[in-house]
């Protein structure tokens, strides 16, 4: 496997780079985001991913280890390939992705060709809590201060016996539209929800 490339640029277009690295020239597809960040480089160093397929060895370059991370992430989610992750990192950034997969926006997502909406649903149904575990990513709604009268007006439901997961979306989307409210209201409006 081939984890990065160093060299000097021998080609360079939005969808790929040609690399020279001791007179052998890699072809590269990159998004975007990484075509945006080398422009104006001689040498560059791109983090790679190799994709061994019948047909064809493809390699795809990456600015950052992130971005290259968040690629992996996609690839995984049956009905995404690699092109079609190319596009998703060339529409956002890694940190929009992960913003908007913690936020569960499927609105987003479908704004790209070639995602639908069963697309984006599943990406989010696959990625998302992978991505808040792994990168500390805070949905939309969930800062610190809320924490807490989340937290209560979710124990305080459960109690009277409504079931977690739909507690939880209740919730949030309560603090979502109201982030001052207090954990009476927040209770209130919940029980209205149900």
């Amino acid at each position: 496997m081939i984890s990065f490339i160093k060299g000097q640029i021998f080609e360079l277009t939005p969808t790929y780079v040609v690399i020279n690295n001791h007179d052998i020239g890699f072809h590269i597809a990159i998004s975007l985001n990484t075509y945006s960040r080398i422009n104006a480089a001689q040498t560059v160093l791109l983090y790679t991913e190799q994709i061994i397929r019948d047909d064809a060895h493809l390699l795809f370059g990456f600015y950052e280890p992130l971005e290259r991370d968040i690629f992996k992430m996609l690839i995984s989610v049956s009905g995404i390939g690699a092109n079609t992750a190319l596009l998703i990192l060339s529409a956002m950034n890694p940190k929009e992705i992960q913003q908007v997969i913690a936020n569960e926006d499927v609105s987003a997502l479908q704004q790209i060709k070639g995602i639908g909406a069963k697309t984006a649903k599943r990406a989010i149904i696959e990625l998302k809590d992978k991505i808040l575990r792994t990168y500390a990513v805070q949905p939309a709604g969930t800062a610190a201060t809320l924490s807490p009268v989340k937290d209560e007006a979710v124990s305080a439901l459960i109690a009277l016996g409504f079931p977690k997961k739909r507690v939880e979306k209740v919730v949030l989307d309560t603090l979502k539209e109201n982030p001052e409210i207090s954990l009476e209201k927040t209770i209130k409006e919940a029980l209205k929800r149900f």
